[in-house]
């Protein structure tokens, strides 16, 4: 499987046989592959090498994986794709990766073809408009500002993100398990009606131009 352009992955792994076998398979596939096999060196490694990707174990000597992946997201970058990658495959450690801030999480054993394939569909997501208009509202994700019709209107950080995704898949139907897992970084064992609580808040904020966001009847939400 090639990749679109060669892109720099930062293997974060201290079992000597996984890091090799992911090394080796990640390099053929076209990456160039920075490794680190401990929580220190991959901070240091961090700020020298500017990945594009990095791909987290959370089990790791001196600093754990959960540690770095808070340093990431409070001192490095928000937008900075993070795969965990471990052997806990349960709910409450899943549900601690993503909600701190992790992009996906892959549960070992797993086949590399699931792997790559994740890292290739962070990396497009990374290529999306960072400018995203429809109608009279218009968004700027890096800024993170929104403007209806040039006047700017203050929203949370979950009604932005929100926002984000229905604008960034306007004419599709995405349901409120899709929004939970975007949005909220939780997949079956979140609560979907907390979806339509927002929706409803939006929908406020956004005043007559509220009416964009459609309600598809036991399926989700829809710009158009």
């Amino acid at each position: 499987m090639k990749t679109l352009s060669k892109r720099k992955l930062l293997l974060i792994e201290d079992d000597p046989h996984i890091s090799r076998f992911l090394k080796l398979e990640l390099e053929h596939s076209g990456y160039e592959i920075i490794l680190a096999v401990t929580g220190d060196q991959a901070l240091d490694l961090l700020e020298a090498e500017e990945p594009d990707l990095i791909i987290l174990d959370v089990m790791l000597p001196v600093i754990d994986g959960f540690s770095i992946l808070r340093f990431i997201r409070e001192e490095v970058s928000e937008e900075l794709p993070v795969i965990m990658l471990t052997a806990r495959g349960e709910v409450n450690d899943r549900v601690r990766g993503l909600k701190g801030g992790a992009d996906d999480y892959v549960v070992k054993p797993f086949h590399i073809e699931e792997l790559l394939a994740r890292i290739e569909a962070l990396l497009r997501r990374q290529k999306k408009p960072r400018k995203l208009n429809y109608n009279a509202l218009e968004m700027d994700v890096d800024k993170r500002e929104l403007l209806i019709s040039g006047k700017s209107v203050d929203l949370s950080k979950t009604e932005f993100d929100l926002l984000r995704v229905l604008l960034e898949n306007k004419g599709i139907v995405m349901s409120k398990n899709k929004l939970l897992e975007i949005v909220w970084g939780v997949e079956d064992w979140g609560n979907p009606n907390v979806v339509e609580v927002y929706v409803n808040y939006l929908r406020k904020k956004l005043g007559k131009h509220g009416n964009l966001i459609h309600t598809v009847r036991g399926v989700g939400y829809v710009i158009k």
